[in-house]
């Protein structure tokens, strides 16, 4: 079981109200992840619910159970850091071993333990290495190992991959979301990286300046967002966010396309000159500077072949515009 939830949990340092107050039900099983820009507060519920930091009000449950006044140890959940928190005179199977020695496990337990937990992210082979005859990438999959073979309620991350270069970032992400699938247990985990957030998430919860911007899959977030804000912060490249006289024929304060809802012909809505041009391979991604309007981006084939200075004509796919009022939320 792994069912976490959140009641009116509050959190101020000092005078400062870092969570002013948060409503969230996550299911057993679910993969959650918490997303925004730095400062927003989803470390610090994280450390909420691991009770690393005390509630200032609200409460916590955990499988139906108030938890707000549990101590970490008493929480049955697991957490992994953004530093791997290795100890580097161990061995692997050592580290793996700790937590389950300290809890004073039956010695063959344990072995057996450490030995599915190192099968399940394969480092079988190097259960006698030491932390610094590992990889980036490794050393992070001994810090799960040694979550996992305490059997928790839930896994709670905490921007496990921030620290690895791009390819590993890739790789480990698909290997925590296969893990999620092996092993069922409720996941949550922290980035401020929205493809992160797209690519592993059953549920996104977006957050800004301590408040929920919204709920729901990836897919409900990046089709309906509920203000520019998650317009803005998911999808890759972001929204086109569009102000002043073109707003207003849509009876918005602001529209939204995104760059892979435009369509490239010479008749377009907008016409532009184009600046900025990416060539990636399978995808082309144009920057164009329309007259009175901020710079759009633009996703196009990556067989496109217009060049800097290029006129361009730019028309929004049908149904594909978001329409959102003064006050930043969606218009229906």
């Amino acid at each position: 079981m792994g069912k976490i939830v959140l009641k009116s949990v509050h959190k101020s340092f000092g005078d400062v109200a870092v969570i002013p107050s948060i409503d969230l039900s996550i299911e057993d099983g679910e993969f959650v992840v918490f997303v925004g820009p730095s400062g927003c507060g989803k470390s610090t519920l994280l450390r909420l619910i691991a009770g690393l930091e005390d509630t200032t009000s609200g409460t916590i449950e955990i499988d139906g159970k108030d938890a707000t006044d549990l101590p970490p140890a008493k929480r049955g959940l697991a957490m992994v850091f953004q530093s791997y928190a290795l100890y580097p005179h161990m061995s692997v199977k050592k580290n793996i071993l700790f937590p389950l020695k300290m809890a004073g496990m039956d010695p063959a337990e344990a072995e057996k333990r450490v030995a599915g937990a190192a099968s399940v992210l394969n480092l079988t082979d190097y259960l006698d290495r030491k932390p610094g005859q590992l990889s980036g990438g490794q050393r992070q999959r001994v810090a799960i190992g040694r979550a996992i073979v305490r059997e928790p309620s839930a896994f709670l991350f905490d921007e496990p991959l921030s620290n690895l270069d791009a390819a590993l970032r890739v790789g480990m992400r698909q290997e925590i979301s296969e893990l999620h699938q092996s092993l069922k247990t409720t996941m949550i985990y922290v980035t401020h990286d929205q493809v992160e957030a797209m690519t592993m998430a059953d549920k996104i919860v977006v957050l800004q300046a301590g408040r929920i911007e919204q709920v729901g899959s990836p897919m409900e977030l990046y089709r309906n967002p509920a203000n520019t804000f998650v317009a803005g912060f998911i999808g890759s490249p972001r929204m086109n966010l569009i102000t002043g006289p073109e707003a207003q024929k849509q009876k918005a304060a602001t529209i939204g396309i995104r760059p892979e809802h435009l369509v490239i012909s010479e008749k377009g809505t907008w016409q532009g000159v184009v600046g900025l041009s990416e060539h990636l391979g399978s995808d082309t991604f144009l920057k164009v500077a329309v007259p009175g309007m901020e710079p759009i981006t633009v996703r196009a084939d990556g067989e496109l072949t217009l060049r800097h200075g290029d006129p361009i004509g730019l028309s929004p796919m049908d149904g594909k515009l978001h329409r959102f009022g003064n006050d930043g939320k969606t218009l229906a």
